[in-house]
């Protein structure tokens, strides 16, 4: 032990001014993590060379050591039998010429400097948009159950991914997702197509309303409206107000705690770069670009189907009537989640999405055997027909409306 250790129960502790004295060519001493090692013998046989380790003789070398070796688990044991002790308490863990955790306030200036800027922020968005779209298909899929054998697994897993991942709740979610898949494009049972009056959808429901002469919005001109109304406001506006009213009116405690654990981690992170406002409104727009990403990806394969009163048909007909797919490639499957085949989900909910392109071509060939309808769309005339079928529907509420 050198001049100026004191020997404690736990371990030999040095001050700065200790370490500080052993910086000559035969007596090196240096300091990573508080530990204080003697490195006089291993600096001639140092992998990256003497003069690199000497230069923080009598020095801290955290910082330069993480930076110069990224596998810290491996040099461990080297480090091992050059430890003599360590800092003592009273003692910073940098030396006092030294600015402590120059790292960390670097990142922190240059997060203030550069990370709120405009572009930066817009990048910011639209990562965490991506984000929070491919946790929406992976939390459709533990609420399909079809991740874990055990359906509890599942359950709790969804919980997690959709509440603290997303900040939604998944009694909400399974309450409308259930019923879309037990009747889908039924109009009173699929809450999917239940537009509140804002739309009108198929051919039924238009000419309903128009002899009813119900004209709670100019449907004629609802393929113009929905550009402003559907994508931009869905998922922030009315999947914000339905998640609340879910859990408070059902008293669905543990989804508001994972619901609040989303929100408590988000303004945590944001709140010191933007502000309260500042992150409420980078929130809001990460949920307008995630609403335009979901509504399109969800609507292409349904909306232009067929939609009607229940007509109790087979399992089979019902959902091919309802659901049409779109054509695989890897954008298209990353890009909506494997949702792309529509009709082998909803004929197999519970079948992992990665198994759905093996099973597609077993039931066309058996669609086309029996003379059923299958229809495959390429990803743009999936959303172009989600716009011409609104407009088809407008104009038959007008023709109704005008002349029945």
């Amino acid at each position: 032990m050198g001049v100026g250790g004191q020997q404690t129960e736990a371990a030999v502790v040095f001050s700065w001014e200790e370490v500080q004295k052993h910086c000559s060519r035969n007596d090196r001493w240096l300091v990573i993590s508080r530990k204080v090692y003697n490195i006089t013998q291993w600096a001639k046989r140092h992998p990256g060379g003497s003069h690199v380790i000497g230069h923080y003789a009598g020095e801290d070398a955290t910082e330069a050591f993480t930076a110069f070796h990224p596998d810290q688990t491996f040099v461990q044991k080297f480090l091992k039998p050059l430890l003599i002790g360590e800092l003592a308490a009273t003692e910073p863990s940098q030396e006092g010429n030294k600015n402590e955790g120059l790292f960390k306030a670097l990142a922190w200036m240059m997060v203030w400097y550069w990370g709120t800027s405009w572009t930066l922020t817009l990048l910011c968005a639209v990562m965490l948009a991506t984000s929070q779209a491919q946790a929406g298909w992976l939390q459709h899929d533990f609420g399909h159950l079809s991740v874990f054998k055990k359906s509890k697994w599942n359950h709790l897993v969804h919980k997690f991914v959709i509440g603290h991942l997303k900040g939604a709740a998944a009694s909400w979610w399974n309450h409308l997702h259930y019923n879309h898949h037990a009747k889908p494009n039924v109009l009173s049972k699929d809450p999917d197509v239940n537009m509140s009056g804002i739309f009108v959808l198929g051919s039924v429901q238009p000419v309903e309303y128009g002899i009813k002469k119900i004209k709670h919005m100019p449907y004629n001109h609802q393929h113009q409206y929905f550009f402003l109304l559907g994508p931009p406001l869905l998922v922030p506006v009315v999947f914000n107000l339905q998640n609340l009213n879910v859990m408070i009116s059902r008293r669905s405690w543990v989804d508001l705690a994972w619901y609040l654990s989303f929100y408590i981690r988000y303004f945590s992170c944001y709140v010191p770069l933007y502000g309260f406002f500042g992150s409420v409104a980078l929130n809001l727009f990460v949920r307008f670009l995630e609403s335009h990403w979901f509504v399109w990806v969800t609507q292409m394969n349904h909306l232009p189907m067929n939609i009607d009163h229940d007509k109790n048909r087979d399992w089979i007909t019902m959902q091919l009537q309802a659901t049409s797919n779109i054509e695989k490639s890897f954008f298209n499957d990353w890009f909506s989640g494997h949702l792309n085949f529509q009709i082998e989900h909803h004929l197999f909910p519970r079948m992992p999405r990665h198994n759905y392109h093996l099973v597609a071509p077993r039931v066309r060939a058996l669609c086309d055997k029996h003379g059923i309808s299958y229809q495959m769309k390429t990803l743009w005339q999936g959303m172009t027909d989600v716009v011409s079928s609104l407009k088809t529907s407008g104009d038959l509420w007008l023709d109704a409306y005008l002349h029945k």
